[in-house]
């Protein structure tokens, strides 16, 4: 709780200095503007090659020589389980709206730009908050920008690579009849990829949550290991959810899921070990 009472104290380059609560909403007014200014510019220069990205990143997962269907087909021949190969995709898009496919490029440049931009958001953040803290805390919170960036962009490829395309092209080939067809909106479409990428890109953060919440004491790697049974349950309901229903799919999304929670438990322990020897200190 420290954080948020220093920071309604003192939020500026001077750490002695005192500041008003406008003067901390000023503040935090230009770490905001900086970083919609970083984000805009990284999506207008992406906006200037959108259609070649729409067609060989968005569309990628839609396109039979997609690099992981390539890859996962070759796994399974080497386990002999052919299930891995997906055969042939059979996809049909279609725009409803006459201004669909500009809102769609303006949709796809500003996600893409706030993914290469997270770094620097990330940093103005640090920057807004870094004052506030106390030397110690700033030394406990060393590399968090580099950190969250990594389990950020990690959780995006996983998503991108895995996740996403396995979803989209199940759900994309079901059929409840012969009798119907699917003919899917691009819009529809770039939502379910958008929001598997940007869902599982923030949810790869978890190891740096539950480092800070067991820093202030409110998570403990005790608690945690009391509901492992129930965090294993939820994991392979989500990872059940997100993938066509096979085994062997469903535990290629599960394990990384359950990897990323037994990393948590592992840091909530190192945290608050670290937390109880400074206090003993």
């Amino acid at each position: 709780m420290s954080i948020f009472k220093n920071i309604t104290n003192k939020i500026s380059d001077d750490p002695n200095a005192e500041m008003g609560f406008l003067d901390h909403i000023e503040a935090l007014r230009w770490h905001i503007i900086r970083s919609v200014i970083v984000v805009i510019i990284a999506a207008i220069a992406i906006f200037i090659k959108v259609e070649w990205i729409f067609d060989r990143i968005i569309m990628g997962p839609a396109h039979n020589d997609f690099i992981s269907y390539k890859w996962f087909c070759a796994l399974g021949r080497l386990f002999h389980y052919e299930s891995f190969c997906l055969g042939e995709i059979k996809m049909e898009f279609q725009n409803t709206a006459v201004t669909g496919q500009f809102m769609m490029s303006m949709s796809v440049s500003m996600m893409l730009g706030f993914i290469c931009s997270f770094p620097y958001i990330l940093w103005e953040l640090w920057r807004f908050i870094k004052p506030a803290l106390k030397p110690i805390e700033i030394r406990y919170a060393r590399g968090i920008v580099f950190w969250c960036s990594l389990l950020f962009f990690s959780g995006v490829m996983f998503a991108y690579l895995i996740v996403a395309p396995y979803t989209i092209n199940f759900f994309g080939s079901y059929q409840l009849s012969p009798q119907f067809k699917n003919i899917i909106t691009i819009e529809n479409y770039y939502d379910t990829m958008s929001n598997l990428i940007l869902a599982l890109g923030l949810v790869f953060e978890l190891p740096i949550v539950v480092f800070f919440l067991s820093k202030i004491g409110i998570l403990t790697p005790q608690f945690l290991k009391e509901k492992r049974k129930y965090a294993v349950l939820i994991l392979f309901l989500l990872s059940e959810i997100i993938t066509p229903p096979d085994l062997f799919s469903c535990l290629l999304v599960f394990f990384p899921l359950y990897t990323l929670f037994e990393i948590s438990v592992f840091i909530s322990a190192r945290a608050l070990k670290s937390k109880l020897k400074n206090e003993e200190a």
